[in-house]
């Protein structure tokens, strides 16, 4: 089996996150996991170029999306493989770097339209399953394997990753995605940090709000 992983950045490339990468790639031969930066000024046209390019160039199995401000342990790979088993994408647990540090899950996920108008709607997962492998609406791509047959069946779409009005690119992914009946799941074992000042992870955010 052979898994890229997908780095869309902007401009800033965190100290953390590459000391988080380079033991998780050394654990690998270079059959077995490539590595893939892509710079631009919009993370869905990186993460389409990307997927333009898995598409074409073949012989992959798996994209292991990952942003390059995340920490994670060097055995990440090796359990979200395990996780995949069965299942089509799976996230770790990750969080938003702002106040009041959202859970990256959604347990719900629609897009309405009325009219012209497009209303979406995303309900982060606040009480979501702890340390257990569960289904989720929808999710971030800050930290998600994905089987490349997923971007194959997305290419119905024409590109994959393009947002619609008042979602981010990720969450249009996974709301289109469901329409196929392509499920994401998460691990909430698995703590992925989203790098501030600190590093954002779960027992961080139940210190922040203990007692609320």
């Amino acid at each position: 089996m052979k898994t890229l992983i997908a780095i869309p950045c902007m401009d800033v490339m965190e100290t953390a996150f590459q000391e988080c990468l380079t033991p998780l790639v050394s654990r690998y031969s270079p059959e077995e996991v490539e590595v893939m930066y892509l710079k631009a000024s919009l993370v869905y046209d990186a993460r389409n170029q990307i997927a333009s390019y898995v598409l074409k160039e073949g012989g992959y199995d798996f994209v292991l999306w990952l942003d390059s401000d995340m920490t994670f342990e060097p055995d990440l790979l090796d359990r979200l493989i395990e996780d995949i088993d069965g299942r089509q994408a799976v996230t770790g647990l990750c969080f938003g770097r702002r106040p009041p540090f959202k859970p990256c899950i959604y347990n719900r996920l629609e897009v309405e339209q009325n009219g012209k108008m497009i209303l979406p709607h995303a309900d982060n997962w606040f009480d979501y399953p702890r340390d257990t492998l569960f289904e989720v609406e929808g999710c971030g791509f800050a930290c998600l394997l994905m089987r490349v047959e997923v971007l194959e069946a997305m290419g119905i779409y024409g590109v994959p990753f393009f947002p619609v009005a008042g979602l981010g690119e990720d969450l249009t992914f996974c709301w289109r995605a469901r329409k196929l009946d392509i499920r994401f799941h998460c691990d909430s074992r698995l703590k992925i940090g989203h790098i501030m000042r600190i590093s954002v992870d779960e027992k961080f955010r139940d210190q922040l709000f203990a007692g609320q």
